[in-house]
C-alpha cells in the first residue's frame, strides 16, 4: 500500500467515528441506556373512549420497540415515559348554508413526562395534540373511527419519539 492508500484509509476512519452512531430513525440514545418503560396512560378526557387508554399506551409501547433496540421493563427503566389521554374531542370545523357541520374534527391530547436516567437535562413534560378531520355527514364508528384513532396515534407517538429521542 501506498501512503495515499494509508490517508485516505485514515480519512475514512475518521470521518466515520466523528458522526457518530446513526440512527434512522434519528433516536440519539446514549449508550448506557439499554431499557425503557410505558407505564399506564390513563383516559382521563371528559368523553371517555373505551379501550383509548390501554391502545394509546401499546401504541407508544410498539412504537419505542421498533424504533429503538432498547428492551421492554415493567419497572426501572432507563427511560419511563407516562402520563395522560387529556382530551378526546369532537367538534365541527366548518359549516354549511343550512347551519350543519360540514367537516367534524376529531382531536386527541395527551399529557407526557418522560424520565431519562441517563440524561436528566433531556426530561420533561410536555402536551402532544393531533386530529383528524371527516365528513359533517359521516357518523365516527366502525372503521372510520380506526382509520380515526390509527392516524392521530401514529403522529402522537412519533412526535413523543422525536422529543424524547431525537430532540427535535
Amino acid at each position: 500500500m501506498t501512503l495515499k492508500h494509508y490517508v485516505l484509509i485514515f480519512l475514512v476512519a475518521i470521518s466515520v467515528t466523528a458522526c457518530g452512531a446513526y440512527s434512522f430513525t434519528g433516536a440519539k440514545v446514549n449508550p448506557n441506556t439499554k431499557t425503557f418503560q410505558v407505564n399506564y396512560f390513563q383516559n382521563n378526557s371528559i368523553l371517555i373512549e373505551p379501550g383509548l387508554d390501554l391502545d394509546f399506551t401499546n401504541a407508544l409501547t410498539d412504537l419505542l420497540l421498533n424504533q429503538t433496540n432498547l428492551s421492554l421493563v415493567k419497572s426501572n427503566g432507563d427511560l419511563v415515559f407516562e402520563g395522560e389521554i387529556t382530551e378526546y374531542r369532537i367538534s365541527p370545523t366548518t359549516a354549511t348554508a343550512e347551519n350543519t357541520a360540514a367537516q367534524n374534527r376529531l382531536t386527541i391530547s395527551v399529557n407526557v413526562r418522560f424520565y431519562n436516567k441517563q440524561d436528566e437535562e433531556s426530561e420533561f413534560e410536555k402536551r402532544f395534540s393531533f386530529f383528524y378531520d371527516y365528513a359533517g355527514t359521516a357518523q365516527l364508528v366502525g372503521s372510520q373511527k380506526v382509520t380515526a384513532i390509527d392516524e392521530i396515534f401514529e403522529r402522537l407517538t412519533q412526535d413523543i419519539f422525536n422529543a424524547a429521542l431525537a430532540q427535535w
